[in-house]
């Protein structure tokens, strides 16, 4: 018998009904270990569409749904916590609302929480249908490759992730350093003593889009990273020397041309068994991010920077 678990979907206006429908779907009715409770966000109001794709899904689910609707856009990081404190298990597995979990995703992670604080696993790209895969994140395995990664890296896929909300509360919650708030969290569960746990299988097919590479840098992005790195550094998480190199190597990369970051750093696979030749890949946002709560056109799941799984 597993520990029951929440499963956490926040959703906001710029999701599809159909790729909703389906992460929904591929995370509920097709797992062979199902959630005791889904628990749906919505960051904000939503065009018309939207919300008669949540009404039927609430109304639809063999799971019990609870449903949290925000009235304004928050941003992912509020819309999590609010979430979260919602949530009526302490186990608590995150899933994005174009995504597509792989049936026996939680069979494998959610055991592993028995004597873990989180559990990450890989996961594969895919564009357009999941028959086409197009790259593959495999995260650093094992607490001491984890911690030593975190220093540069966010050491997990942030839309793969299962955690204890307790060990999330402890650290403070997603917070509000929005675009970076899944690294900055996952950092400070890790300074708290959080046991970690990656799983190298790819448990979910992570959607991506030609125009990702377009949303990962910017002026936001950069203002991001430097006040998560100086966060860093202030609460003794980096040294010197792994800051100076952060903010030359993370911060350059949110300037360079898209073309030039995606020339760089697109993954690509190898013919042997669809591995990424380069592992772990930077990574890749997905078309349906929660966009920033007030004015800045720069997407809340933006990447932390190259060599990076993803980051939402």
């Amino acid at each position: 018998m597993h520990e029951p678990f929440s499963l956490l979907v926040p959703v906001y206006d710029g999701d599809r009904p159909d790729y909703l429908r389906r992460a929904f779907r591929s995370a509920v009715h097709d797992q062979t270990v199902r959630p005791d409770q889904v628990i749906i966000v919505r960051d904000g109001p939503v065009r018309a569409e939207l919300a008669e794709c949540l009404d039927e899904l609430c109304a639809s689910s063999p799971v019990p749904v609870t449903f949290v609707p925000l009235s304004r856009n928050a941003g992912l990081g509020p819309a999590l916590d609010r979430g979260l404190a919602a949530s009526e298990h302490d186990v608590v597995a995150r899933m994005d609302a174009d995504d597509v979990a792989m049936p026996h995703r939680f069979a494998v992670q959610v055991p592993l929480t028995a004597d873990a604080d989180i559990v990450g696993s890989g996961l594969l790209e895919f564009s357009g249908d999941t028959d086409e895969i197009v790259g593959q994140r495999v995260p650093p395995i094992g607490q001491e490759k984890i911690a030593r990664y975190a220093r540069i890296h966010d050491p997990f896929n942030h839309p793969t992730v299962v955690y204890r909300r307790s060990a999330v509360r402890a650290a403070g919650g997603y917070g509000d350093l929005n675009l970076m708030e899944d690294y900055a969290l996952f950092a400070r569960m890790l300074q708290n003593g959080a046991r970690a746990v990656n799983v190298a299988e790819p448990l979910v097919w992570y959607r991506v889009g030609e125009t990702a590479f377009k949303r990962r840098g910017g002026t936001a992005l950069l203002r991001s990273e430097l006040r998560l790195q100086r966060e860093f550094r202030k609460n003794g998480f980096t040294s010197p020397a792994q800051y100076a190199r952060n903010v030359l190597v993370r911060g350059g990369y949110r300037l360079v041309p898209w073309w030039l970051r995606r020339a760089v750093y697109r993954p690509v696979l190898s013919r042997g068994g669809g591995r990424a030749a380069r592992q772990p890949a930077p990574p890749e946002p997905a078309e349906g991010d929660h966009p920033a709560p007030t004015g800045g056109g720069a997407t809340a799941a933006g990447p932390a920077g190259p060599g990076l799984p993803v980051s939402q």
